[in-house]
């Protein structure tokens, strides 16, 4: 089964009401196996004219187990601690590929 992958563009202009929701989220993630690959961090564009402001994503060993922590009690409710906090909060789940053995 492929893992699959949660990319998020955020632009925060509320770093301290969004601290909740940071705080709240890697918990939720881990419980369902998501793991933090990019969180903030050094960005350059190398194509293209998309400049998200911040980027973040998580691996999750399947599409479902992501799938099932964004539907979570436990997720609704961290995502309940940015409302106001982000200008802009955009998620997209992608599958991956089948690794090689």
């Amino acid at each position: 089964m492929p893992a699959a992958y949660l990319v998020v563009e955020s632009q925060i202009t509320d770093a301290e009401a969004f601290k909740a929701y940071m705080a709240a989220a890697p918990a939720v993630a881990k419980a369902f196996g998501g793991e933090y690959l990019v969180r903030g961090g050094r960005m350059a564009v190398l194509e293209g004219n998309w400049q998200p402001p911040r980027l973040t994503v998580l691996r999750y060993p399947s599409f479902d187990q992501a799938k099932a922590m964004y539907d979570s009690p436990d997720y609704v409710k961290a995502r309940s601690f940015r409302k106001g906090a982000t200008a802009c909060f955009n998620m997209v789940l992608v599958e991956g590929i089948e690794a090689p053995v």
